[in-house]
């Protein structure tokens, strides 16, 4: 999991099993974050569409921006007017795709994830010292 800024540098980035719904790692992935003060938006995809979820960043002072999925039972929260800031939602992909570059994170050559996320750490690092300097 990754969070990025409107520059798409990394906030924060969290490493789990593959088991685990990507609605349950949020809170644990915001509380990795490297800057003091929360995002104001929270951009995701439809796999992130929870009411709890929603409630619990609201509460932090998040706005989560998803669109809903398909087969939703419950009344719609969002409208068009919330879905317009989806769209930057490419900010995120490109820093998947800057991640990407470094073939030790996308082979995944470590067993274990404390070393996995030790490069990817060190891939954003860079990815942050090549856009400051």
């Amino acid at each position: 999991m990754a969070i990025c800024d409107s520059g798409s540098l990394p906030i924060a980035v969290k490493v789990s099993s593959a088991s685990p719904a990507e609605v349950t790692l949020v809170e644990a992935t915001l509380k990795e974050r490297i800057t003091k003060e929360l995002p104001s938006f929270l951009i995701a995809d439809k796999a992130y569409d929870s009411d709890p979820l929603d409630r619990i960043l609201a509460r932090k002072g998040i706005s989560l921006v998803s669109p809903h999925r398909r087969g939703r039972v419950r009344k719609i929260t969002q409208d068009g007017r919330v879905l317009r800031r989806y769209k930057r939602r490419w900010k995120i992909e490109r820093l998947n795709a800057w991640l990407q570059n470094y073939r030790r994170l996308v082979v995944r050559y470590e067993y274990k994830p404390e070393n996995f996320l030790g490069f990817v750490q060190l891939a954003c690092m860079r990815i942050l010292l090549k856009n400051y300097f």
